[in-house]
Parts: C-alpha cells; structure tokens; sequence
C-alpha cells in the first residue's frame, strides 16, 4: 500500500469537493480547481475526506494511487491558502518592475524582459529584486516561477542571476593564479 496514497485528505469546512465521471472539483473561497482522475483509481468522498484506492498492485496503478492523492490534496490546499514561490535578483543593476499585470525585468541584457502571467498567476513585486508569485493550481505556479528563473539562472562564478528564495548556489573557484 502507498504510503502517500493510504492518507486520506481532509476537508476543511469552507471547500467543497465533488467527484463526478472521473473528474474531481474543488470549490473553495479562492476559487476552484479540477483535475481528472485516472479510470483505474477510485476517489471517493466520505466523513470529511477523500479517499483514494487502488484495484491491484501493478506498478502503474500504485503510482497513479500517490501521484492522485497528492494532486487532490495540493487542489483543496491551494482553494484554502494558495501557493506562492519568492524569486531574488542578485547582480548590479538586477531588478523587477510591474507594468500593470506584465512583470518587467532588467538583468543585464540590452533589453527589457517582459513576461505576461501564465493564467491563474500573480506577480507581487516586494521590492526591486525580490517578487513572488502567487495562484491556487501549485503546478502553474511552479511552471511560472521557471519561467522566470529561466531567463537568467544564477552563474556558477559570481552568483548572479535569478534564483528561488533561500536556494544555495554552489561557486567555482574560477581561474588560479599561477605559480
């Protein structure tokens, strides 16, 4: 038996879930999400939580059993609280900017950089060089925190770029000095 997938998944008293011809809906005051559930799994709502199981122990179906669990419970995680990923821009001259929902990043190119949110994202730019983003699907938020982090990752050498709050860049030691 998985040891995620055995878990049942709470349901706090402001969500809603609903499973209906293989699709599970969750409704909560941050909005709602749907997912499909795989025909093998069987998602079933009862005292309070979501339960998932399995017919068999084939290597296919134990995975899609954790992999179901975990997607129901980031759903009502993300309708209840939301997800939010931090990026830092550490170089001289780095920074973000908002231009109404489109975020603006100078990182050293000889252009601006401008990114559009991917749907269901928000930008929040706490100061220059720190911003967030913030949505209730984990998935997109994660995709469009790459994203980001993409257009300039963090060199090895000096440790300039774009990278997730509190991720520790190992540095080279560059070019020694001859003897």
């Amino acid at each position: 038996m998985s040891r995620v997938g055995k878990l049942p998944v709470t349901i706090p008293t402001s969500v809603e879930v609903s499973v209906n011809n293989g699709v599970c809906t969750v409704k909560g005051p941050k909005g709602t999400l749907t997912q499909d559930i795989h025909p093998d799994i069987t998602v079933v709502v009862e005292d309070g939580a979501v339960v998932v199981t399995r017919p068999n122990d084939k290597p296919e179906t134990r995975a899609l059993h954790g992999l179901t669990r975990s997607l129901i419970s980031n759903m009502v995680e993300g309708v209840t609280n939301g997800f939010r990923k931090s990026l830092e821009l550490q170089g001289t001259g780095y920074r973000a900017a908002l231009q109404g929902q489109t975020l603006v990043l100078t990182v050293g190119f000889s252009h601006l950089v401008e990114m559009p949110p991917l749907e269901g994202a928000a930008f929040t730019v706490e100061t220059n060089t720190l911003l967030h983003v913030d949505g209730i699907d984990k998935q997109i938020v994660g995709q469009q925190a790459a994203l980001i982090r993409r257009v300039r990752p963090p060199e090895p050498y000096h440790g300039k770029g774009i990278r997730y709050r509190g991720e520790q860049i190992k540095l080279k030691a560059g070019k020694a000095k001859g003897k």
